[in-house]
């Protein structure tokens, strides 16, 4: 992430619409969306569909936006941001419907990545 984007975002956070939010806001405020209706949450295998449809829409956008195809005149606008913000509340459900954390598997991930590629790229002096 270039400088300037980083400079947007705080640490433990996420910014949507000038509002922060820590991972655990946002899953209590998914948890809150989703208890208000009788059939809770989907299944892991309908969330794992769900995401899979989420990321081919951010596929199709970012492919619009950065790719050689350009949307046809008929077809709604969107953006990467919203797609990613779907992304978002899919991982949401999966994380509060299975019961964990998003910022504990965060870390889990990032301490992989941290032990297993720390020499595999050419850092910057």
């Amino acid at each position: 992430m270039d400088n300037s984007k980083r400079s947007s975002f705080k640490k433990g956070f996420l910014k949507i619409n000038k509002q922060s939010y820590t991972t655990e806001e946002i899953q209590s405020r998914v948890d809150a969306y989703i208890s208000q209706f009788k059939e809770g949450y989907f299944s892991p295998l309908s969330l794992m569909a769900r995401l899979t449809e989420e990321t081919g829409e951010l596929a199709r956008e970012i492919s619009h936006f950065h790719g050689e195809k350009p949307k046809k005149s008929s077809e709604k606008a969107g953006s990467i941001e919203e797609e990613v913000g779907d992304i978002i509340f899919v991982l949401a459900c999966f994380a509060n419907s299975l019961d964990f954390k998003l910022d504990e598997a965060f870390e889990q991930s990032m301490r992989k990545f941290e032990v297993r590629d720390e020499n595999r790229w050419t850092k910057k002096e």
